[in-house]
């Protein structure tokens, strides 16, 4: 098991061992953030934490989806965030799952969370001071590190819908493909997240105070905001992908029309090479000296003016 722990005061700082950190009496928030959902640390959250089977069994699951529920004097929340490690296409975020009762804070990650960064940051340069002040910052530092993701699968889909005149279907169908995948994956959890961050915001207790809830109210907005965008990305994918398809039906007829225009101006010529082929007696103009020169003036003046009728009527592009 790994992790760390810091010490909060008005005026003080500390990081400390997460073996000691249920033994400090001073300071106003004690922060406890664990790595792993392993054996060792349900075993530390039930007997050094004294935490509740239900708060352990929840920050310890193997599966989460983002939430928030008030139990006892404290609240539980699931976020789900951006991180550093390859994770699957139907799970694109990894979680952190938070219990925060009046000063004290456990968080658990079982995969490497890129705003735990951004989080510790603030922490060590003063900036939080109560359980409030943590979580908001959690939400605040996901969202914002999720955001640049979102504005990025925008600007694919953006790219491909200007490249839909450059006639490179195949590579322009697996980009698509994989924009629409990503934003559903994020949306998955996107919306829920809001919500979550929304019910914390409004959840009674003196641990969270008001700045802290204008906070959350705002990550909760930028969540909306970018479950919003992810929709329309998907929304738009679906539509640069049927048109992508329809461009590639009218290639296939317009090689279809044109093979069929071919072979209808090698019908009547094959049909006169093949009949003059024939090793038979009675063939016009067989024993005439000139005959095969008539016979490719006359295939070349039928190719000809079988073409000049298609161009007409516009069957064939010049």
């Amino acid at each position: 098991m790994s992790g760390f722990a810091y010490r909060v005061d008005r005026e003080h700082v500390e990081r400390i061992d997460i073996h000691h950190a249920l033994t400090c009496d001073r300071g106003e928030l004690v922060w406890v953030h664990l790595t792993t959902g392993d054996d060792r640390a349900r075993k530390w959250l039930t007997e050094r934490a004294a935490l509740s089977d239900y708060v352990v069994d929840a920050l310890t699951a193997a599966e989460t989806r983002p939430r928030c529920d008030q139990f006892e004097d404290g609240a539980l929340v699931n976020l789900r965030g951006r991180s550093d490690e390859e994770l699957g296409a139907g799970d694109p975020l990894a979680s952190v799952r938070i219990w925060a009762t009046k000063g004290h804070v456990f968080s658990v990650t079982r995969r490497r969370l890129s705003a735990l960064a951004e989080v510790e940051r603030c922490v060590e340069g003063g900036k939080i001071h109560d359980p409030g002040d943590l979580i908001a910052e959690f939400a605040t530092a996901i969202t914002a590190d999720l955001d640049p993701e979102v504005a990025d699968l925008g600007d694919r889909l953006d790219a491909c819908e200007e490249g839909l005149n450059q006639g490179k279907i195949f590579e322009l169908r697996q980009t698509v493909n994989r924009v629409r995948s990503e934003a559903i994956g994020y949306r998955r959890f996107l919306n829920p997240q809001r919500a979550a961050i929304e019910k914390l915001a409004g959840l009674p207790g003196h641990w969270i105070e008001p700045d802290d809830r204008l906070h959350l109210t705002a990550a909760a907005d930028r969540a909306a905001r970018m479950a919003e965008e992810l929709e329309a990305i998907r929304e738009r994918s679906a539509l640069v992908h049927d048109a992508l398809t329809d461009m590639r039906a009218e290639q296939l007829d317009q090689r279809g029309l044109e093979l069929s225009v071919a072979a209808l101006v090698f019908l009547p010529l094959t049909f006169i090479t093949g009949l003059y082929g024939m090793n038979v007696e009675g063939l016009w103009f067989a024993d005439r000296p000139w005959a095969f020169n008539a016979i490719v003036g006359l295939c070349a003046v039928i190719a000809v003016a079988i073409t000049g009728w298609f161009l007409r009527k516009k069957w064939v592009s010049r």
